[in-house]
Order: C-alpha cells, then structure tokens, then sequence
C-alpha cells in the first residue's frame, strides 16, 4: 500500500496518514460497525489523507460516530479538530486525563511546540479546538456500544504517557494498543520502545504490558504500524525490549549523566534494531522521526530523576 487504505479482518481497514509525507508512519483503524469507528487519526498537517480515505471508503460526513485517541500527542491526535469538522456527528474519545487539551489545546500546542521545535509547522501543525460536548472523556473500563453487538473495551494504560488507553475489540480479539506497546516500523527488526518525555514510567509500562498478556488478544494492531505477530510473543518481546533499552539507557546515565552520552550508547547498542539491508529510503527518516534515540533517551533519564525524587509508580 502507498497512501490510502488497506482491508484487515474482521471488518478492520488501515487507512495511512502519510505522516510527514512518508508511507507507514502512523495508521488510523477504520472498524467497520453500525456506528462507524475510527481509532487514531495523526497530525493535522497530514489528517486530510485520512479524512479523503473516508470518503474514497464510503463514509459520508454523518456516517463517522467515533473517533477513539489512544493519547493527546500530536502524532495521533493532532487531527482530531479537523475529523470532527469534516464528521459532525462523531464524538471523540479519548481519555478523561487528557480530554480538556481537546477542548483548549493552547496548553497542547505550545508545549508540542517547544518539544518538536521547526517539526511543527513541517509535520504536525497545531490541533484545532473541539466543542465540549463532541468529546467524551473515559475512565477505566469503560465500553463503547459500536452497534449489532460489537463493542470497544477502553482500557487506560499508562507507562507511555499518564493518558494513554487502549481499545480492546470483543468481536475480533484485536486490540489497538497506540504507543504502549512500542514501535515497529517497516524496516526494523525488532519492536522498539516509545520512552519519551515528559511523563513516561517505566513500571507502569511494564504494567500496562503485563494486562494486555492477561487479556490474550489475537492480533496487536501498534499505531506505528500496524499488526505484530503472533501477538503473546510480541508482547513478551516488547517487555524484554523495554527492559534492555531502560537498563542499558541507567548503566550510562550512571556512567555520565549527559544527554549525548546516554543516546549516543542507545545508539550503539541498538543498532540493529533497523534492517541495514532494507532498500526503503524511509527507513531512517520514519524511525527517528517516531521513536530516535534522543527522544527516548530524553524520556528516561527524567524517568530516572523523577524516580530518585521518589515521584514515580513503585
């Protein structure tokens, strides 16, 4: 697929957001029900290929109900202004921890700004305000009713960030896990963590990993990008991954606690993590892009700093 949108089972359609212009970068998932839902719709800067892949797809502006977000960051959730206009009788669901950035993302915008620096007005763009009675903000547990039956489990699962959820799909077994459980994008070899600051917690990651081994999902569907495979063992490599990158990342923070000294050992000790025979062009711009060593490298070093200031989960 180049663009546009890919059919899975279970009634579930990938439409790509061609984040930052490149293929494969974010996915939006598309579950065909009798109230249409949408999980993940990227940056703003992108979102018009995946409200044009509703539309190639059928979907008519009242046809759309929800839109779940798996976070507020703006790789995921920067269009979610621009769907609800072009889908006036979609309701966005994202977590109760983040719903009012929605509603006002000033606050959203202006520290997105400080992080992604040039990167946002070339990539992500602002996110454009929702009136507050399109969003529902949702706790653990709680269930969307999709119609005829099928229903969403959101789940909230920190770790990535404190508003991270997940969507649990009864009918199909699949769950649509975000950032949480890493990234996995074409080109590399193993699935990568997503540490980046400002709230990410390595316990509760962990965590969040365990209760998605204790639900036996039959397919992982990551937003960056798409299904890993078989998913029990995916998980597992997720965790084992976690734990070498968070361990690796404290041996050289303890060694220099020094930003370019903790990336650059990430640097090296991961290396492979990215095919070197891999001819896709993208395969570097998409990763650092998406999960660079500096940003994780960032993300565990407040980690460990926080956690010395005793302000993290134990």
């Amino acid at each position: 697929m180049t663009g546009g949108w890919e059919q899975l089972p279970d009634g579930i359609r990938a439409i790509d957001t061609m984040t930052a212009g490149v293929t494969k970068v974010t996915a939006g998932y598309l579950l065909d029900a009798a109230r249409p839902t949408l999980v993940e719709c990227g940056p703003a800067l992108s979102v018009q290929h995946v409200i044009d892949g509703l539309r190639d797809l059928g979907m008519d502006p009242g046809d759309l109900a929800y839109l779940v977000l798996s976070h507020i960051h703006l790789d995921h959730a920067g269009g979610a202004g621009d769907v609800a206009r072009a889908f006036p009788s979609a309701t966005i669901v994202v977590s109760e921890i983040g719903a009012r950035h929605l509603v006002d993302p000033e606050r959203l915008n202006n520290s997105s700004r400080r992080v992604y620096g040039d990167l946002m007005d070339s990539v992500y763009g602002d996110c454009t305000p929702i009136a507050p009675e399109r969003v529902r903000g949702v706790g653990d547990g709680e269930r969307l009713d999709l119609g005829g039956g099928r229903r969403l489990l959101l789940l909230h699962t920190p770790g990535h960030a404190k508003h991270h959820i997940a969507a649990y799909d009864d009918d199909s077994g699949a769950l649509f896990v975000g950032d949480s459980v890493g990234v996995k994008l074409p080109g590399m070899t193993m699935i990568r963590p997503a540490t980046p600051p400002p709230d990410f917690d390595l316990v509760l990651a962990h965590r969040t990993l365990d209760r998605y081994k204790a639900l036996a999902p039959k397919v992982v569907y990551l937003a960056h990008y798409g299904a890993v495979d078989p998913p029990l063992e995916a998980l597992n490599e997720a965790d084992e991954r976690l734990r070498l990158w968070a361990g690796t990342a404290e041996a050289a923070y303890a060694e220099h606690a020094e930003l370019d000294h903790v990336t650059d050992t990430l640097a090296r000790r991961f290396a492979d993590d990215i095919d070197s025979a891999s001819e896709d062009p993208d395969v570097e711009a998409r990763v650092t892009l998406l999960s660079g060593y500096a940003s994780n490298a960032m993300g565990l070093m407040r980690y460990f700093d926080l956690r010395a200031q005793g302000r993290t989960a134990n």
